[in-house]
């Protein structure tokens, strides 16, 4: 997918970027795959704001994605690829020899008319799902799972991929887009090849109200507020603060480590980020 630029008539326009689609087959969705989604704004369950700088946007409906693809050993084939407004990589509607259609996320070179498979036995071509126990060292997977059928979790955005670099008992050793290095267990199910949209990181904004369909408003630095704001507020004139950078609650940030060092899952980690 490439990216298109903008004759300058407008200010925004300059800089504006934006993606041109051509994967795109279809510009509709499946309607017993799409469901209504409620906006949030960045509250939790107690109604107070637990994510800053997120709210209004264009309204979306949410598609159900099949990330577990547990429709094991039967054949299915590639009818559509679709744009997802709730994520950054494509979808990919397919339809299986049982009758049932399902959403997936869509690798990249995947077309309409190829054929996908799910197994321990599945064939080792892109969009096929096997346990990562019996997949080569050296294939690049996404849609990771990390726990025994609860469905990928890692590797799920435009453009990323993790490479099996080892293979040691009952874990497989993966090399995440991150840099990090994970063992997971074998048995793990992913998905051959990596994923398509690759573009999407290379689009400038172009303006801020873009920004505002997408949810996100805007952003105030702490050093402008006032002290009862924000501990890096007040002072006579312009400061820079004053001290260590830290958030609005005073943790510090920029380099502070918040992971706890009882986390059973660090006991996993080859390799940091």
């Amino acid at each position: 997918m490439g990216i298109k630029k903008y004759k300058p008539r407008t200010p925004s326009l300059r800089y504006k970027t934006s993606l041109t689609f051509e994967e795109i087959t279809r510009t509709g969705s499946e309607k017993s795959l799409t469901k209504g989604l409620t906006k949030n704004a960045g509250r939790g369950a107690g109604g107070r704001i637990s994510v800053r700088r997120r709210g209004g946007g264009h309204k979306r409906k949410y598609r159900v994605i099949d990330f577990k693809r547990d429709k094991r050993n039967i054949p299915g084939t590639i009818k559509t690829i679709e744009y997802d407004p709730n994520r950054t990589a494509n979808i990919a509607l397919v339809a299986y020899a049982d009758g049932e259609k399902r959403y997936i996320l869509a690798p990249r070179t995947m077309v309409v008319g190829t054929k996908i498979l799910s197994g321990d036995q599945a064939p080792l071509q892109v969009g096929n799902a096997l346990p990562l126990k019996n997949i080569p060292l050296g294939l690049t997977v996404h849609n990771v799972e990390l726990q025994l059928g609860k469905g990928g979790q890692l590797v799920r955005s435009a453009g990323l991929g993790a490479v099996i670099v080892a293979k040691e008992g009952d874990y497989v050793t993966l090399k995440l887009p991150s840099g990090e290095m994970r063992m997971i267990f074998g048995s793990c199910y992913a998905t051959i090849g990596s994923l398509g949209n690759e573009d999407h990181m290379n689009v400038s904004i172009g303006k801020a109200g873009r920004s505002r369909w997408l949810g996100r408003r805007p952003k105030v630095r702490g050093v402008v507020m006032n002290p009862v704001d924000h501990p890096h507020g007040g002072g006579e004139g312009k400061t820079s603060g004053g001290r260590n950078p830290v958030s609005p609650w005073g943790q510090p940030t920029k380099g502070y480590k918040t992971r706890k060092k009882n986390k059973s899952s660090s006991n996993f980690i080859v390799k940091r980020r």
